[in-house]
């Protein structure tokens, strides 16, 4: 009972985050929708706040920054400017940075693996998309025209997201191409992590896997 209680929160963010993004595209149309979608994508926010309550010394940080976000997201749509769009972007991304860092830290110190485990697990990756798209979000607020689009965009939010996804799955299919130094580097960094997380950590539920002794892992249902 104490597994399933505390895998309830992992549920609630990988559900949070699928919801962000899919409804990126469906309110991704105009700046109503936009506010919406600005609203949608705090929730997965508060979410992981609680999540990173439950890991001791995580929580100030996340809130510290989760505020910032919010604070730029308000006056950025009352003061439309791409300088506070692209401080928003940075603070959001920030924000997501900090959960993976706090989400994976979970994960490689977990010594068994059961339900929380494998939610953690799918969050960190989901969370890694999002994290890159807000970096290339607040790129194009600062330096416009350093990622191309060869199609006609569906919004730049969507697009984005979009070409981060593809680029941490490494299937890059070239519709989206970064153009100046800044964004070609962080997309190679992108996919380099991409790589790296799935390598390592099926290593590490694997390595936790074969060494748990039947009775844990029995507990851990």
């Amino acid at each position: 009972m104490n597994a399933r209680f505390q895998a309830r929160p992992d549920l609630l963010l990988f559900l949070s985050l699928l919801a962000s993004i899919l409804l990126t595209p469906v309110l991704d149309r105009n700046n109503w929708g936009r506010l919406v979608l600005a609203v949608v994508t705090f929730v997965p926010v508060v979410i992981s706040t609680i999540r990173l309550s439950q890991i001791k010394g995580w929580v100030w940080p996340s809130v510290l920054l989760a505020l910032g976000n919010l604070i730029f997201v308000v006056a950025g749509n009352t003061f439309p400017s791409r300088i506070l769009t692209g401080f928003r972007w940075l603070f959001l991304g920030a924000f997501f940075a900090l959960t993976v860092v706090g989400l994976f830290s979970y994960l490689r110190n977990s010594r068994i693996v059961a339900r929380a485990e494998l939610y953690t697990a799918a969050n960190v990756y989901l969370l890694l998309g999002m994290l890159w798209a807000a970096i290339y979000l607040a790129i194009d607020s600062f330096s416009p025209g350093s990622i191309q689009m060869r199609s006609a965009p569906a919004g730049r939010d969507t697009e984005l997201l979009y070409f981060s996804l593809i680029t941490l799955s490494t299937v890059g299919y070239g519709d989206i191409v970064p153009l100046s130094g800044m964004a070609r580097i962080v997309a190679a960094l992108e996919g380099v992590t991409g790589v790296l997380y799935i390598a390592t950590t099926v290593a590490l539920l694997v390595a936790r896997f074969r060494n748990e002794p039947l009775d844990d892992a029995e507990k851990g249902e």
